[in-house]
């Protein structure tokens, strides 16, 4: 995939993946890259690092503004949502009209405006899901994958992520703050599990879907998992003076699952697998395939690889990056 030359539009670009994408598009010679979001304290401090990008304030919501920012735009990543699960349960309204109203504004204006592709960031809670925040998920993947069904020219597709390390509002920059503060940890849940990805890895997974998308697919990088009290453990040894007593559980939250589902058991039966990917194919052009697995096998957190050992879990927290970009 060559972005030079090509003019790029991040929606939510001030989030912990809008931060990493525009890096990495940054040093690929695009002729423009445009940050499009409603919070101007965070669009001020991203251009203290990157002064160069064009940054658009306002909000998805908005149809006339969604066409301002998209016109004459090449590739959307498009990253705006409400994704904190206790919010969305407690404004479910809220969740439809930024998910799912605003992702619908985006495909009109995309379409209009004649963008060669649009990928948009999902989440494993829109799989089965069971909160607000992740059936307004659900309902932006359908959307933004149906757009395919027309005769059109631009390519619509999803990429779906569990746990993204350090992204913010996750566990990790919770459990760093509480270490420093020499707070308790608190979990949910010692039997929880979450999936462990970087953000360079959720870079990898929206780079692959550019070059390997027809149209309605949704994305899934493969990625180890932890429970989440192997995490805390681990944290507290890499952080800490590795005191276990410090972790506290709290009961698992409205709307919280103990397991991440990233592909469901009727979309593996539809699904290509490679080696670190699942390409979901989209039910309205679903090729027959021979699944590898049997009917009700999905693909999550409990059954990926599981890392249980500090090594392997700290090495990760390594690979995740600096802390700043997620606080």
């Amino acid at each position: 995939m060559k972005f030079e030359g090509k003019k790029i539009l991040i929606t939510g670009g001030t989030g912990s993946f809008g931060n990493r994408v525009a890096s990495f598009l940054s040093k690929q010679n695009p002729a423009k890259i445009l940050i499009f979001s409603r919070d101007e304290k965070k669009q001020y401090e991203m251009a203290q690092k990157n002064a160069d990008f064009d940054y658009i304030i306002g909000d998805i919501r908005d149809g006339a503004r969604v066409d301002y920012a998209v016109r004459g735009v090449d590739y959307i990543f498009h990253a705006s949502a409400l994704k904190q699960v206790p919010s969305c349960e407690v404004y479910p309204i809220e969740a439809v009209k930024t998910n799912i109203l605003g992702s619908q504004n985006l495909c009109e204006s995309a379409i209009r405006f004649g963008v060669e592709k649009v990928i948009a960031l999902s989440t494993d809670k829109a799989v089965k899901p069971i909160n607000a925040m992740g059936i307004s998920k659900a309902m932006m993947e359908k959307i933004i994958c149906s757009n395919n069904m027309r005769d059109i020219d631009t390519k619509f597709c999803c990429v779906r992520y569990g746990n993204v390390m350090g992204s913010r509002g996750s566990v990790i920059p919770l459990f760093l703050k509480q270490i420093k503060l020499g707070n308790p940890l608190t979990i949910t849940d010692p039997n929880m599990t979450r999936f462990l990805m970087t953000l360079d890895q959720s870079v990898d997974l929206v780079k692959h879907a550019l070059v390997h998308t027809e149209g309605g697919e949704i994305f899934v990088k493969k990625a180890p998992a932890c429970s989440v009290i192997d995490l805390a453990k681990a944290m507290l040894v890499k952080y800490s003076d590795g005191d276990f007593d410090r972790i506290k559980v709290v009961g698992i939250r409205p709307g919280e699952k103990i397991d991440e589902v990233l592909v469901n058991e009727y979309e593996i039966q539809r699904a290509i697998e490679t080696d670190s990917f699942f390409h979901v194919e989209p039910e309205y052009k679903h090729k027959s395939l021979s699944s590898a697995y049997p009917l009700g096998y999905e693909y999550t957190s409990a059954n990926t690889e599981r890392y249980t050992d500090y090594i392997k879990i700290s090495e990760l927290l390594d690979q995740m990056g600096e802390i700043e970009y997620f606080t």
